[in-house]
């Protein structure tokens, strides 16, 4: 395992498991134990994925000591303010039977995240998170947050994939000390990501698939990657892309994919962040 190292001292491992859309207790119990019982010791959540009583069962079932398994989930907007921020963070608590989250992300740079903010700053000092941080931030957000708060965000977890590169976020976290951490590194599967001709290409020289490549490549970034899968054969495959390592010319080819923009999400839609504001969990 490698891993990325927070500005206060805490590490996090550079791959780990998602849970995004495995709402199902026994799906994302079972999903979890596979990938614990396969060398995870990165599991991420959020109150929207609606499956932290799953993980945290998943986490005691296994048998792995808690303080060996990194444990991130994520507030939403609807309790985006100080006191509700410190209530939405002791009800994941109960629901993940921990003490102790290691890092806590608010969801979306939307609605009153600044109050939520120093909620989660209060949390941080009182122990009950280890880390704290942001998802879904764009350097101009992220710029602001660390310029205004005594705690900066440790870690900005973002769409980060070779089609979507963010190569100024990615900057923007370096020059703060804030660890980038990918969702959908696989871009969802769009544009026939898992048989990409440069992928595919690039990761024959390895003995490696296109998506153990583009994992790889995000590494190589500094960049952790959250792959979320419920097939035991993929979440294990998932997991071998420490024993190789791509070649700076190699490295250039995945680069010169980046079409600039996201096909999943539009964050600069009105729309989509009027829908964001009306989800509730």
């Amino acid at each position: 395992m490698e891993y990325r190292e927070f500005y206060n001292g805490v590490k996090i491992p550079m791959v780990g498991f998602g849970v995004y859309q495995i709402p199902e207790y026994e799906d994302a119990k079972k999903a979890v134990l596979t990938a614990l019982n396969a060398g995870y010791r990165l599991i991420d959540t959020a109150q929207g994925d609606m499956n932290e009583t799953a993980v945290g069962d998943a986490i005691k079932e296994s048998g792995v000591a808690r303080e060996d398994v990194f444990v991130t989930t994520k507030l939403w907007i609807q309790d985006f303010s100080y006191d509700g921020a410190i209530k939405a963070t002791e009800l994941s608590l109960e629901r993940l039977g921990v003490d102790y989250i290691d890092l806590m992300l608010l969801h979306q740079p939307l609605g009153d995240y600044i109050n939520a903010w120093r909620g989660l700053e209060q949390l941080y000092k009182d122990g009950k998170l280890k880390a704290i941080g942001m998802a879904n931030c764009y350097p101009h957000v992220l710029v602001d947050l660390c310029e205004t708060f005594e705690i900066k965000p440790m870690a900005n977890q973002v769409e980060m994939h070779p089609f979507f590169q963010q190569q100024l976020n990615l900057d923007t976290m370096n020059a703060y000390g804030v660890v980038p951490e990918a969702w959908a590194p696989f871009n969802e599967g769009n544009r026939n990501f898992f048989a990409d001709p440069i992928l595919t290409e690039v990761g024959k020289k390895y003995g490696k698939s296109a998506a153990q490549t583009a994992l790889r490549w995000n590494i190589q970034r500094g960049v952790v990657v959250i792959p979320k899968s419920v097939h035991e054969d993929r979440i294990k495959h998932n997991f071998e892309v420490f024993d190789f390592a791509l070649s700076e010319e190699d490295m250039r080819k995945i680069a010169a994919m980046d079409i600039g923009h996201s096909e999943i999400v539009n964050h600069f839609d009105p729309q989509w962040i009027k829908m964001l504001h009306q989800w509730k969990f």
